[in-house]
């Protein structure tokens, strides 16, 4: 795979671009399936063979890949019988880069091996993912709204998004593979500056408690501190017998600073699975391609756009307030005044009016089981590739 990004952290210019989802998806969604039906029934697109096609080469293996760019309109019919058939010109560059942001991949230009498994999945597969998704896209678009973020898992990206148009596109880190995000419906319901991270029992058990075993020292260096229930008196951690203690027994919370896993902000929505979006002190991580290292929350690159733009317009917050909030270290709450939907998303494939269909893969191994809304269950170790 190419070390370029197949996605970036962007604002929008001009708000031109449409979202993932809109109230015009349902129907584009439908005109996909209808036409990759109508590909099936003429019995499908070429297989490539060539590992590696750039600008320039000629044969046989570019006028295939000129006739599968032609099945998915990324090539217009007329140019198959031209003089260039068979040459890949400048014209092809530009399918091919079109082809390659449809599916998540580094628009190069150039067919490499990322680009050649995508080109050769058949068109029956793609028509099942389209259809698979269309319950999953009638569930989300339900009482959207004007304004609304939306996350999907599976291309790890956010948009946040009024009336249709894009506003800024986000970088995520998503659930592992162990220990999935969930899909949802919800509505933001305020914004905390310098959250503390209120530990989950499930995180407890399986992270902290045995970096604890390893290094005693490990809760004081990460501001951990640990109380004998919510809202009951800070304990000395060396006097419990972890190994033999319900993770559930104590109360684990980490103070706002540095260390925090939540790092500066967190957004806050209503929701039975107790997940939310928030800031990283792993930045890091929004420059690799595969992203699923989260317990199930979502983490998001740059996130003071998105905070700014969930909070504009309000009288007890403005841009430049940001810095000096965080500088205070101390929690601060913004209960957010203008009706902003959320939607943690599965879409493995989309349309939109203006004619894109866009694949993802299928992470989770959700697609086949009627997936739509809830928790995914967990697929087993996190893969390290």
């Amino acid at each position: 795979m190419s070390s370029k990004l197949a996605t970036r952290t962007q604002i929008v210019a001009n708000n031109d671009e449409l979202a993932m989802l809109t109230p015009g998806t349902e129907q584009a969604l439908a005109d996909a399936v209808t036409l990759y039906k109508l590909i099936v029934k003429s019995g499908g697109w070429p297989q490539i063979t060539s590992k590696k096609l750039a600008k320039g080469a000629k044969g046989e293996q570019v006028l295939l890949l000129r006739q599968r760019l032609i099945f998915e309109n990324y090539l217009p019919f007329e140019t198959l019988g031209g003089p260039n058939g068979s040459l890949y010109d400048a014209e092809m560059v530009e399918a091919v880069k079109a082809f390659q942001v449809n599916h998540g991949v580094a628009p190069t230009g150039t067919v490499g091996d990322r680009t050649l498994v995508e080109l050769n999945i058949p068109a029956e597969a793609r028509l099942a993912t389209l259809i698979e998704n269309q319950p999953r896209v009638a569930a989300y678009a339900q009482d959207l709204g004007r304004r609304a973020i939306l996350v999907n898992i599976p291309s790890l990206q956010l948009e946040t998004v009024e009336d249709g148009r894009v506003f800024s596109r986000h970088n995520i880190v998503a659930g592992k593979l162990d220990r999935p995000s969930p899909t949802l419906v919800s509505t933001v319901s305020d914004v905390t500056f310098n959250p503390y991270w209120k530990i989950p029992a499930s995180i407890v058990e399986r992270d902290i408690v045995p970096h604890y075993l390893k290094d005693r020292s490990y809760l004081s260096k990460m501001q951990i501190r640990v109380f004998d229930g919510v809202g009951g008196p800070e304990i000395d951690p060396s006097t419990v017998d972890w190994p033999n203690t319900p993770p559930e027994r104590y109360f684990f919370r980490q103070d706002p600073g540095e260390n925090n896993a939540l790092a500066t902000v967190k957004i806050n929505f209503p929701n039975k699975f107790m997940v939310y979006m928030h800031d990283t002190p792993h930045r890091e991580l929004f420059g690799s391609n595969s992203r699923f290292e989260s317990s199930g929350c979502i983490r998001v690159d740059q996130v003071q756009t998105v905070i700014d733009w969930v909070l504009r317009d309000q009288g007890d917050y403005s841009p430049t307030q940001y810095d000096q909030i965080i500088s205070t270290r101390q929690p601060y709450e913004l209960k957010v005044q203008e009706p902003t939907s959320v939607r943690f998303m599965y879409l493995t494939a989309w349309a939109t009016p203006e004619g894109a269909i866009n694949f993802r893969p299928d992470i989770y191994h959700l697609d086949g089981k009627g997936f739509v809304l809830g928790q995914p269950e967990p697929r087993g170790a996190q893969s390290t590739n």
